[in-house]
């Protein structure tokens, strides 16, 4: 069997404002019906295939939990890292993690916010690779490239070893406009599509002889691990001292023993609006165009509209990305959709809090988002999910107002406990000790009005909490 290891922990900026620090693409449904993330649960779930281990945020647990029940798929693991440090630690924290279990286990380490149009394609792709890594090499995967590319990295296939699998030669950087016409002339060049598939035991090796300090550092912090809610929270304290690094330099390009699997089908790592364009469907005049947008006299744009009180409308344009969410518009050149993430680190700096932030909040419980923020006021739509509570808590600076207008809530303020119905609201003084329920069987709504001196997230005592956050 081959453990799916999913690697969810990045903050996805390249497709701003869809993706952000609180709420990235993996999350998103890009492309399709479904999230990126539930995409890639799927594709490595059935036969052959053991129940995934995901490395994902601390803000992101109850999101990784949510969105795989939401597709049936129970996992074997969900590992904390206390902060993003590229893809070198989480590797080898999922080695060490399933190691426990059997140092022999193949595991596929795989990002989980790229779009694969024929899933049973790449599943084969992964079995072509099994025997290679079942012999002790370290088998990575290259993309048949469909144009000479110079947003992604690129492997040099060598000789053959075993059917579909190759020597790796060398990997390349992401190569200018001349060199990446060039690589892609040559059909022995693919596609760094990030993916590794490898015994345990033997990523674990390679990191000894390769990046000994992120592997002691790493093995250090699993160990002083702790289960919290059946999550697995890495020691933070220790964490700190990882040293930040991808998986490629700190091992794959020193490492004699790595191979590569082409694969032939249809793959891209949406890693820009325009790739999003290149893998949406179009009109006659290769417009993109979602609900609540409308292209007129426009040739290969996409109009992308996240909220239907926004309509966007494009006119005469060409060669455009334009997308609007509630709070955010971005419009650019297709060519320069590469550069979003200079814009964002541009609003950062200012203090903009749309650079990493949705109006709409995920929590544990549900979601709330604002609707109206005024001088010593706030109102909110909170939404939690049947069987869902908040935590046990006060404020020191504000009082509320909550009117049920879908469900009943169970609502606790002191000592006392009564339910809510629709239509039917209640005044929570400053300073009581309250919380929200939703008992029912449907997802229960309220408007929530606050009224204070200050109105921040932060002002929140927890005394009890069935999420165990602080």
């Amino acid at each position: 069997m081959i453990t799916p290891i999913l690697l969810c922990g990045g903050s996805g900026t390249r497709l701003w404002p869809l993706s952000r620090k609180s709420f990235p693409k993996q999350f998103t449904d890009v492309v399709g019906d479904e999230s990126l993330f539930q995409a890639s649960a799927r594709r490595f779930a059935g036969d052959g295939f053991a129940a995934p281990v995901v490395v994902t945020g601390d803000a992101f647990r109850f999101i990784v939990s949510e969105q795989l029940d939401e597709i049936g798929v129970t996992p074997a693991g969900i590992m904390i890292e206390p902060d993003g440090r590229n893809t070198a630690p989480a590797a080898i924290a999922a080695a060490l993690y399933a190691a426990e279990i059997d140092p022999e286990t193949l595991i596929l380490l795989v990002p989980s916010d790229h779009a694969v149009a024929d899933p049973e394609a790449f599943r084969k792709a992964v079995a072509q690779g099994r025997v290679a890594a079942e012999e002790g090499r370290i088998v990575t995967f290259g993309i048949a490239p469909a144009r000479a590319e110079t947003g992604y990295g690129w492997l040099e296939a060598g000789a053959a070893t075993h059917d579909g699998v190759h020597v790796l030669n060398k990997f390349i950087e992401k190569p200018d406009a001349a060199r990446a016409e060039a690589l892609f002339a040559d059909k022995q060049n693919m596609w760094n599509a990030g993916v590794f598939l490898a015994r345990a035991s033997d990523l674990i090796e390679a990191f000894k002889t390769h990046a000994p300090d992120i592997h002691d550092t790493v093995k250090a912090a699993m160990q002083a691990a702790r289960k919290d809610l059946g999550f697995t929270r890495i020691d933070p304290a220790l964490w700190a001292r990882v040293p930040e690094d991808s998986i490629d330099y700190a091992v794959m390009e020193k490492a004699p023993n790595v191979s590569v699997v082409r694969f032939d089908g249809h793959w891209s790592d949406l890693g820009s609006w325009e790739s999003v364009w290149q893998e949406s469907d179009k009109d006659a005049a290769g417009n993109a165009v979602s609900e609540h947008s409308t292209a007129y006299d426009c040739e290969n744009t996409l109009l992308r509209s996240e909220s239907p009180e926004i309509e966007l409308v494009g006119i005469g344009l060409k060669n455009i990305v334009a997308v609007a969410t509630r709070d955010a518009v971005m419009v650019a050149d297709t060519s320069d959709s590469q550069n979003v993430k200079k814009a964002v680190k541009e609003l950062k700096a200012r203090g903009a809090k749309q650079a990493t932030a949705f109006p709409t909040d995920h929590r544990p419980w549900g979601w709330f988002e604002s609707l109206v923020i005024g001088d010593r006021f706030q109102v909110k739509r909170i939404h939690v999910h049947p069987g869902a509570a908040l935590s046990l808590q006060s404020h020191h600076h504000r009082s509320e107002h909550w009117i049920v207008v879908q469900g009943t809530a169970r609502v606790t303020i002191d000592d006392t406990v009564k339910l809510v119905s629709e239509n039917q609201s209640v005044y929570i003084p400053l300073g009581a000790v309250h919380r929200m329920e939703n008992p029912g069987k449907v997802p229960m709504v309220l408007i929530e009005v606050q009224t204070g001196s200050y109105l921040g997230e932060d002002d929140i005592i927890r005394y009890e909490d069935v999420y165990a956050r602080s």
